[in-house]
């Protein structure tokens, strides 16, 4: 089973869909493989990033417009500028810099296309640690 995030007019619903029902949806719909990743304990200082995949399940071209971070440790490093044909597949690739962050660390990456809802968001985790500090 695949789980579809629709949001509506400011409130949102999640609805449960099996796989070969997912192209019945009209318009363009953003499907995410995974919704958050976390990275676990990283060293104070370490880049690393994580690749969200991503499904277009409506009939019609998907097409994002803009990514969004809540701040300039997280960046954007690509995503797809054509539009994705129904069925297509593409990739977000979101980069996080720890350096100078401490402890547990959540970061939102908002997506702005043309599915259905327009605005999805995905999000990454770490717990950032101090050199030489195994805790």
């Amino acid at each position: 089973m695949k789980w579809l995030l629709i949001f509506l007019i400011g409130a949102f619903t999640i609805v449960q869909i099996n796989a070969q029902d997912a192209y019945l949806i009209q318009g363009p719909a953003i499907t995410w493989e995974l919704l958050s990743h976390d990275f676990g304990d990283i060293v104070q200082g370490d880049k690393v990033d994580y690749t969200f995949k991503f499904t277009n399940t409506g009939d019609q071209p998907l097409v994002l417009t803009n990514v969004e971070v809540t701040c300039g440790c997280t960046t954007p490093k690509g995503w797809p500028r054509d539009p994705i044909i129904p069925g297509g597949k593409g990739e977000l690739t979101v980069a996080f810099n720890s350096a100078g962050k401490f402890g547990r660390q959540n970061k939102v990456v908002t997506v702005t296309s043309n599915s259905v809802g327009s605005t999805n968001q995905v999000m990454i985790t770490a717990n950032v640690i101090e050199k030489g500090n195994p805790d």
